[in-house]
């Protein structure tokens, strides 16, 4: 029996670090045949990975799978007209490069996977239009609301455009996957039947889950051994309300609490943090170790007795999961949250950690305070119940299992 053909159509494969390598390696073990369409590799740094180019690396096989790289501008430093350029010079030559593979080539079904932006959707429908075959739009980032929580972008007339074209993608989708339940209401004000939309959650790379950490590394002697150490790691940015955080740091330094705090990670808001961190001569409880490929996380982890995960109070970030949830419940660490909605949720129900609402850094520092008094063993028990929470609802293995019966019964 011929093996079904799928086409995957993704901003961002492997060297780049995103879970659609995951799905993509294991559904080419499970004897599907696989090819990607995808840009020149060039994500976080914003230039393009040494050795490829528009023509070096256009086209490879990775375990097996096939790998069809259209050029772009690479996104430099991910902000205003660089990024722009970077996404429409993808979506252009993405247009021309899935018609020629269209009319030359036939594949069985096509998943799309959707971070940002939107665009992408456009010549993944005219691929399905051509073939008429099934397309699985997994949709990790919603939009135009992703667009207005972001920025200060209110031009009521591209925001109409954006809908229109959001709706128009959905409606010829035949499943959209979302990553947070909290997406749901957003697809059925869009028009989406509820029959079209599965709940299918990120998950932790394996790396987390083994509890191993196969990279030594030493903070030095900065840390006091006898303070509770919380850890942020991941994109120090906008979404994750630095001044928030920064104001419950100043509120322990007040306080005189035994809590350090420590940033694993890098982003827009970086310097600013950094900058409060200075003015206010609280170097004595702030660290910050920049970014780290995410092999050595778990390391970084295991220096940590709590992880903290914040978001701003905007209505788009009450229905999003972050990613970095999944990882610190499959590290069994017990979780300190300042987030609403899904993540909120997800934390109470699994008893994995305490939460308080966007914003209130006084009852951030209330929830330290509880892990303060507690022993190593009674945190250990409440990251325990993350892990035991992430094994039923959120593993790789699961994840997969749902996969596999969507694209078998379309």
């Amino acid at each position: 029996m011929a093996r079904e053909r799928i086409l995957i159509f993704t901003n961002h494969f492997f060297p780049e670090n995103f879970k659609v390598n995951d799905i993509a390696f294991t559904l080419q073990q499970d004897n599907y045949d696989v090819t990607v369409l995808t840009g020149l590799p060039n994500y976080p740094g914003g230039r393009i990975y040494k050795g490829y180019g528009i023509f070096r690396k256009a086209n490879e096989k990775v375990n097996e799978i096939k790998i069809i790289r259209v050029p772009l501008i690479p996104r430099g430093n991910g902000k205003g007209i660089r990024l722009v350029l970077n996404y429409f010079s993808y979506w252009f030559f993405l247009m021309i490069w899935s018609f020629f593979i269209a009319i030359s080539k036939r594949f069985d079904k096509i998943i799309v996977h959707h971070t940002s932006p939107i665009f992408l959707g456009i010549p993944a429908i005219f691929f399905k239009k051509m073939q008429r075959i099934p397309l699985y739009f997994w949709n990790l980032d919603l939009w135009p609301e992703s667009i207005i929580a972001a920025s200060s972008f209110r031009n009521k007339h591209v925001i109409s455009f954006l809908n229109k074209l959001v709706k128009w993608i959905y409606r010829n989708s035949d499943k959209i996957l979302i990553s947070s339940e909290g997406f749901k209401d957003s697809l059925i004000l869009k028009g989406v039947q509820q029959n079209k939309i599965v709940y299918f959650p990120n998950w932790a790379e394996n790396i987390f889950t083994e509890g191993n950490a196969h990279t030594e590394i030493s903070l030095g002697d900065r840390i006091p051994a006898d303070t509770l150490k919380i850890m942020f790691a991941g994109n120090i940015g906008e979404a994750q309300d630095m001044e928030n955080i920064f104001n419950a740091i100043l509120l322990t330094h007040k306080q005189r609490l035994k809590i350090f705090w420590i940033f694993v990670g890098d982003g827009r808001r970086r310097k600013w943090i950094e900058s409060q961190v200075k003015q206010y001569n609280l170097d004595d409880r702030v660290i910050f170790l920049g970014r780290h490929e995410i092999e050595t996380m778990p390391s970084f982890f295991n220096k940590a007795d709590v992880m903290l995960v914040t978001l701003k109070d905007e209505k788009i970030f009450s229905i999003t999961v972050p990613a970095k949830l999944q990882a610190y419940m499959a590290s069994r660490k017990p979780i300190l949250a300042m987030i609403n909605g899904e993540g909120a949720r997800i934390i109470n129900e699994a008893k994995c950690g305490f939460t308080c609402p966007c914003g209130d850094y006084s009852g951030l520092i209330m929830n330290a305070k509880k892990y303060l008094v507690m022993s190593e063993n009674e945190r250990n028990d409440i990251g325990l119940n993350g892990f035991k929470y992430y094994e039923d609802l959120f593993s790789f293995n699961t994840a997969m299992s749902k996969l596999r019966m969507i694209i078998s019964t379309n």
